[in-house]
């Protein structure tokens, strides 16, 4: 089985306005209600099918979308992803969260990591 896409961020230079924004766009249920401010989005069940869940936020300066995709093992993937012309962006540890990672592509598109067992999406 291929590996899934199991969350995604929007990240944004105002992350209330872009919480808003997803808000009124998509019906979106997005909660703030965290020290990082991070609006988590749960997914919706259903019609049509069933999505996945994410976050949109407010970093400042930065502006990005990143899919994240559970994999068994971040470093074996991470070292795969060098192997093919990839570049490590980093491994953390959320707090009260999964275990991620991010590499850049050959064109430098972020893609993120979720260890799978570290988190289970909603």
């Amino acid at each position: 089985m291929a590996n899934p896409v199991v969350h995604f961020e929007i990240i944004g230079k105002d992350g209330k306005r872009l919480q808003e924004f997803y808000s009124s766009l998509f019906d979106w249920k997005i909660d703030a209600n965290n020290p990082m401010n991070y609006g988590s989005v749960e997914p919706e069940k259903g019609n049509p099918v069933s999505g996945i869940g994410g976050g949109v936020a407010g970093y400042g300066e930065e502006t990005r979308v990143t899919v994240y995709v559970q994999v068994s093992d971040l470093e074996e993937t991470l070292r795969k992803a060098e192997s093919l012309g990839g570049k490590r962006v980093g491994t953390w540890d959320v707090p009260g969260g999964p275990t991620i990672a991010q590499f850049q592509d050959p064109d430098g598109n972020v893609i993120g990591l979720i260890k799978a067992g570290s988190w289970t999406p909603s």
